[in-house]
Order: C-alpha cells, then structure tokens, then sequence
C-alpha cells in the first residue's frame, strides 16, 4: 500500500465514513491539533529513554495509554456529525487522569508561583504538549455541540495531567523549576 493517495492535491480530506471537507474545515484543523499534540507526547517520551527513576515505568505506561486515547479523541473529531463514532471517550478514561494527576501531583512541592515551562527536555517538552492539547480543546470546542462532553472533559484533564508530569519529570530529572516573579 502506498502512502500517497493523491486524493488531498486539490485541498480536501476525507473523515471518518468517508466525507469529503476542506483541509481547513473545524474538523480536520481540531483532529489535526490533537494529533499534534499526540506527537508532542511521543517526543517527551523519547526525551525519557536514557533517563532512570523510580516510577519512569508507570509514566511511560501512562503516556502510552495516553497517546492510544488521543487517536480515539481524533477519531471521535474527524466523525461527521449524526455519524457512529467507533472509538468513544468514557467518563473512566477521564478517572483514569485524575489518578494519574493526583499520584504525581502528591510527589512534587506545592505551587507558591507560576512556574516557567521549561527544564528537562522531556518536562519541557511536556509543558508544549500541554499547550497543545489546549489549543486542541479550544477547536474542539469551537466544532459545538456534536462534540462529546467526555472529548472535552479528557482533553481539559490531560493539560492538567501533562502540567503536573511536566513537574514531575523535572524534579525527578534534577531540573529546578524557574518560577515567575514580578520585577
């Protein structure tokens, strides 16, 4: 099978079932971003390899777990609307951040400041990714109500979840985090 298709050279994409759009329609600009985001994932984690600490084995199975529901996430954006979404967000998989947010969350000082993004390259990679998935909440919610509240409530939770990882890889790291202060 060959990668090219040759059916996007005159600006259009097919969706889910096959719909034709514009490559620039809401749909393809909102799945487009969180698979942006997803990438931003896989690169804080490659960030990891030659590290060692105790819970790396737990995060990277997070972040795995994590980069499987942004594919369902962008499957759920790139469905027509009134179309059957194959592979639903369920209200466990946004559980399943909250845990993950409060273990780590627990394992990093308390927040007396805003922090500057940054540190380690996979805390700062983390801290990218977390805007990422941002902006891709932002376009999803400009799609409007066919978007499925669990959509909206996972990508809400992940940036927190990639906001207190990104802390955590860098305490773990031995990265100082820079705090903001006024000048």
């Amino acid at each position: 099978m060959k990668i090219y298709t040759k059916t996007g050279d005159k600006g259009t994409t097919s969706l889910v079932y096959g719909t034709r759009v514009a490559k620039n329609d809401v749909l393809v600009e909102a799945y487009g971003t969180c698979d942006e985001a997803n990438s931003m994932v896989g690169l804080a984690v490659s960030h990891l390899s030659n590290e060692f600490f105790k819970e790396k084995e737990a995060l990277e199975q997070a972040f795995h777990e994590i980069q499987t529901k942004l594919f369902h996430v962008g499957a759920e954006l790139a469905t027509p609307h009134g179309k059957e979404v194959k592979w639903k967000l369920e209200e466990q998989d946004i559980a399943k951040l909250e845990q993950w947010i409060d273990l780590f969350d627990d394992k990093v000082p308390a927040l007396t400041n805003f922090i500057l993004p940054g540190g380690h390259p996979a805390g700062a990679a983390l801290h990218v990714a977390r805007t990422v998935v941002r902006r891709t909440e932002r376009m999803a919610i400009s799609i409007g109500e066919q978007v499925s509240p669990n959509v909206l409530a996972y990508l809400n939770r992940l940036s927190d979840f990639l906001f207190v990882a990104a802390r955590f890889v860098n305490l773990k790291l031995g990265k100082k985090e820079n705090e903001l202060h006024s000048s």
